[in-house]
C-alpha cells in the first residue's frame, strides 16, 4: 500500500462500482463482442477488453470497433451494446475477493458506505440488487448529478445524500477519473490497484491498495492516531 498523504477518519467510505467493487468486465465484454458477432465480426479476446472495462460504453465500444462519440455510427454500436448487456447484466459479474469482508466491517465499525458511477442508473440498480450491494447508503449513477466523474459534482451530490462534508469520506475507484473527481470534491482518494487499471502511481491518489483487505489496514491505523 502506497501512502503519499495523511487521511482523516472517514464517515464514509465511498466506492466506484466496476472494476471496484465488482469485476463486471466478462459480462461487459460479452455484450459488445455479441455486437460484433451480429455484424459478422469475429470477438475481440476477452485480455483486450478487460482493462478498458471501467471507461463503460465509450471505453469498450473503441476498443472493438474503432469508434468515438463522435463517429456516426457509434449511437448505433452503443444502443446494441447496451441493450445486450441489460439482458445478461449479472451472468458472470461478481464482487471483488475481499470486497465482501471490507464491507461488513466497515458496518462493524459504524462507518457507511455508498456506490459512485458513472454507470447509468437504469443499469446500476439492476446490477447491485444481482450481486448483492443493495444495501447501500447511497447509490449515485453517472445520471444522478449534472456532470459525472472526472467532476466532482457526482459526490458533492453523495455527500449532500449522507448528510457529511466530501472531505469527511474517502472514495475508492481504480480509474483515473474518479481519483480526479475526488481531489475536486475534497474527498480522501483511494485508487484500487486490484481493479482493471495498469498503472494508478501518476495519479496521485493519496494511497494506492493492492487488496480490499488493505483499505481496512488503513481505517485501522487511522483509528490508531
Amino acid at each position: 500500500m502506497n501512502q503519499s498523504f495523511p487521511l482523516k477518519k472517514p464517515k464514509f467510505v465511498l466506492f466506484d462500482l466496476d472494476g471496484t467493487l465488482a469485476d463486471s468486465a466478462p459480462d461487459l465484454a460479452a455484450a459488445i463482442n455479441s455486437v460484433r458477432l451480429e455484424r459478422g465480426l469475429p470477438p475481440v479476446p476477452y485480455e483486450q477488453l478487460r482493462p478498458v472495462a471501467s471507461a463503460g460504453a465509450p471505453g469498450l465500444v473503441n476498443a472493438a470497433f474503432h469508434l468515438t462519440p463522435q463517429n456516426d455510427q457509434y449511437p448505433g454500436i452503443r444502443e446494441r451494446f447496451l441493450s445486450f448487456y441489460s439482458n445478461h447484466i449479472a451472468v458472470k459479474t461478481t464482487l471483488f475477493k475481499g470486497i465482501p469482508e471490507l464491507l461488513e466491517q466497515l458496518r462493524k465499525l459504524g462507518i457507511g458506505w455508498g456506490i459512485v458511477t458513472n454507470k447509468a442508473s437504469v443499469l446500476t440498480r439492476p446490477l447491485i440488487e444481482k450481486i448483492g450491494l443493495g444495501d447501500a447508503d447511497c447509490v449515485i449513477s453517472g445520471d444522478t448529478a449534472s456532470r459525472p466523474k472526472p467532476y466532482p459534482d457526482p459526490l458533492f451530490e453523495a455527500a449532500k445524500q449522507l448528510n457529511i462534508r466530501p472531505e469527511e469520506s474517502w472514495f475508492v475507484g481504480d480509474d483515473l477519473r474518479d481519483i480526479q473527481a475526488g481531489k475536486a470534491a475534497g474527498t480522501g482518494t483511494i485508487a484500487a490497484k486490484w481493479g482493471y487499471c495498469t498503472d494508478p502511481f501518476s495519479w496521485k491518489a493519496d494511497y494506492i491498495a493492492e487488496t480490499p483487505e488493505q483499505i481496512l489496514n488503513l481505517i485501522y491505523s487511522v483509528y490508531a492516531i
